[in-house]
């Protein structure tokens, strides 16, 4: 639960104006949605491309919540309970929700990691999550809130008393970044890899890497960066700085060294980690040998806040996914990777790899189109169905209008025969329970605009 703050305290902390009500009051949560509105939230009506959340303050009043940030105060000035309502006026609701984000961090006496990369940024965040929940109260964004709105009103939920703040950093465009390290100011980064996800936005890998690298904006000689030096654009060359960096890799070069991956399917993977004279062995219960890189840059952050290799060992021993994320289910002898939360050529190629380690009589792929993927997308999706024939898939079904390119490139190695293409969900969806055997393995995947978890709904049923 979020600690009280003064009215008073709020009003400075956004620079904004009382223009009703007792500065002496307090609020004890920060709310933007006013159906959820009750007595003791603070209410910020965000103004987005398409509504006015303004005039849904009828509704929080209506609800019992009496502590409201507004930058029109015209619904506030005509409500006959004004007389009991707190008000503080600014000139941005979300810029002064993002500020109260910023203040309220200011009073925790907290180590914060920003962590942010093309792919593996949410499973980084839980596994760090799991290794130091282990020795302090910590805290991390829950599911995909990891945007300007998102990321705030997670910060403005940590517990009193919390030591240790994870927050996922997501982006689309340059300067998204930026705006969130101002709000944490976080004392470690983790860059996870550059991929190719919004590319079409970015320009390229090396204005992805650009974007990605703001996380170290406000960094000093006192903070760290740890990056995945396995990445051809995370460099030593293009990831130097004022800062203090950490590596993690598969030879000799690196902080941290990767060796021995043991791949054991759906059951997870374990892999040794070393580390100046230390040598740990790590048994983590997901699959994935992707996952050995984000594991590892998770221990390398840990081991910065104080816990120890073998500490860190237990921790992610007992991790657990996110849901969407590699999340193998089963049901009348058929399991389903459920994959769907998103989708760019490193992950669907990590997806490929899981189905092909995993259990089955047959290895199905259903994926469906990476969306923004630019000028590009047809190489990209050419390279996915290529890649998942030459694993040698038994059925590859791709969905949507991008997927015919992995269709055509997956048929010129493993034949009509195995191949189908469907241009649009609704086609493959009545296909599916039909297309299913007992004893497949199935991968489910795609970039979240697609919806595919209504194709892993429609084979569960």
């Amino acid at each position: 639960m979020m600690k009280k703050l003064m009215i008073k305290e709020v009003c400075n902390a956004l620079k904004g104006e009382l223009i009703l009500g007792n500065e002496n009051d307090y609020i004890e949560r920060v709310c933007t949605d006013s159906r959820k509105a009750v007595r003791g939230d603070l209410f910020f009506p965000l103004i987005g491309e398409n509504h006015d959340a303004h005039k849904f303050i009828p509704m929080a009043i209506d609800g019992g919540c009496s502590d409201f940030v507004v930058s029109d105060p015209k619904e506030i000035m005509e409500h006959p309970l004004k007389e009991q309502l707190h008000v503080i006026l600014v000139e941005d609701t979300t810029k002064a929700l993002q500020n109260l984000a910023s203040y309220y961090l200011s009073t925790f006496n907290m180590k914060k990691i920003g962590i942010t990369g093309s792919t593996g940024k949410t499973t980084t965040k839980d596994m760090l999550y799991y290794i130091c929940s282990g020795k302090h109260k910590t805290a991390r964004n829950v599911g995909n809130l990891n945007n300007h709105i998102g990321l705030p009103l997670t910060v403005l939920g940590f517990d009193e008393g919390t030591e240790i703040g994870i927050l996922e950093m997501g982006m689309s465009e340059f300067g998204e970044i930026n705006l969130l390290a101002e709000i944490v100011k976080p004392d470690i980064g983790i860059i996870t890899n550059i991929g190719t996800s919004h590319i079409e936005n970015l320009g390229s890998r090396e204005g992805i890497l650009k974007a990605k690298l703001e996380i170290t904006n406000f960094f000093t000689e006192k903070n760290i960066l740890v990056v995945n030096e396995i990445n051809d654009m995370l460099t030593r060359e293009n990831t130097q700085g004022v800062y203090k960096r950490l590596s993690v890799g598969n030879n000799g070069k690196s902080d941290f060294i990767i060796s021995d991956i043991i791949d054991r399917g759906e059951e997870g993977i374990a892999f040794t980690v070393e580390h100046k004279l230390e040598a740990m062995r790590f048994e983590l219960p997901i699959p994935g040998r992707h996952n050995a890189v984000n594991g590892t840059l998770a221990v390398a952050a840990a081991m910065e806040l104080g816990i120890s290799m073998e500490e860190a060992a237990k921790g992610l021993a007992k991790m657990e996914l996110t849901d969407k994320r590699l999340n193998i289910k089963g049901k009348d002898g058929v399991k389903i990777i459920d994959d769907t939360y998103n989708a760019s050529p490193d992950s669907m190629k990590a997806g490929i790899d899981v189905l092909m380690a995993a259990k089955g009589m047959r290895k199905i792929a259903i994926l469906a189109d990476m969306l923004e993927m630019g000028k590009d997308s047809p190489k990209y999706h050419r390279e996915v169905g290529e890649y998942a024939a030459r694993q040698r898939v038994d059925i590859l079904m791709a969905v949507g209008e991008q997927a015919r390119y992995m269709a055509e490139a997956a048929e010129e190695i493993l034949g009509k025969e195995k191949v189908r293409y469907y241009s649009d969900k609704e086609k493959l969806m009545s296909e599916i329970k039909t297309a299913v055997q007992l004893g497949d393995i199935i991968l489910v995947k795609g970039s979240r605009g697609m919806a595919m978890d209504q194709v892993v709904k429609k084979i569960m049923e």
